[in-house]
């Protein structure tokens, strides 16, 4: 069973991770990043290529795509909360989506290219 992150862990590693886009989600112990790719293909390699660092972790995302937007979110369910497992699947996604824009205002609707793209009825 993973450890809750120590409030020195969450100092010397949360900070950092923010500077990429990682925030707090409100009323859970749990970051958030919401990844905009350039197309539906480059959304689903960057899935492809982080889903096979999380089954190497044994360690799983919640996740949704659509089209080119990813937005994750991580926790370990089996602490109720943060723990370094965390840390470093933020990390490796990182590496993996450093083409990626950021949308860091989580607060504002998350759309995609599709549906920016579509007419009003």
């Amino acid at each position: 069973m993973a450890e809750l992150l120590s409030a020195d862990d969450r100092a010397a590693h949360l900070p950092a991770l923010g500077e990429t886009g990682w925030a707090a989600v409100p009323g859970k112990d749990a970051i958030r990043k919401i990844l905009k790719f350039r197309n539906f293909s480059e959304a689903w390699g960057f899935m492809s290529r982080a889903a096979l660092v999380a089954e190497k972790l044994n360690h799983h995302p919640e996740w949704k795509n659509v089209y080119n937007v990813v937005d994750v979110t991580l926790t370990t369910h089996d602490c109720h909360g943060l723990s370094p497992l965390d840390i470093e699947l933020a990390k490796a996604m990182d590496r993996m989506a450093a083409s990626a824009d950021v949308q860091r205002n989580h607060g504002e609707p998350v759309m995609s290219l599709c549906e920016m793209r579509a007419k009003p009825a």
